[in-house]
């Protein structure tokens, strides 16, 4: 058992960090003894791992809250993970389509002649 300064140092996350996820109701606050502190034990601390490993992941707030209820559901989590992958997926080839063009830009302005013009501040006009 451990207080949520404790907690949130032995994690490497603040203290706020906690308390947030604490009011978007990802773990349960735990009652405040009459004097003293709340105590958190390592259930508090292993569910605060798996929603930082999952943000780590690219999971959103929702999804991991959608995520800590499937514990048992295998077949909803991967239907989840399959979806999150085709999300990155796009992305990786956005960014892809980016670099390309960003590459095509520099290389224009390699190519250039011209000290009074520049082929990327003309494209982006």
């Amino acid at each position: 058992m451990k207080t949520i300064g404790k907690l949130a140092k032995e994690l490497n996350i603040n203290v706020e960090t906690v308390r947030f996820y604490e009011r978007k109701g990802l773990i349960v606050q735990p009652l405040k003894p009459d004097s003293g502190y709340r105590m958190y034990d390592n259930t508090y601390a292993n569910q605060l791992k798996f929603i930082l490993k999952a943000k780590a992941l690219g999971f959103t707030l929702d999804e991991v809250a959608s995520l800590m209820s499937m514990s048992g559901n295998c077949a909803d989590v991967e239907s989840m993970g399959l979806q999150k992958l085709m999300l990155i997926r796009e992305k990786i080839a956005d960014l892809q389509r980016l670099e390309q063009v960003i590459q095509d830009m520099t290389n224009s302005c390699k190519a250039n002649q011209d000290p009074n013009s520049c082929p990327i501040i003309n494209s982006l006009s």
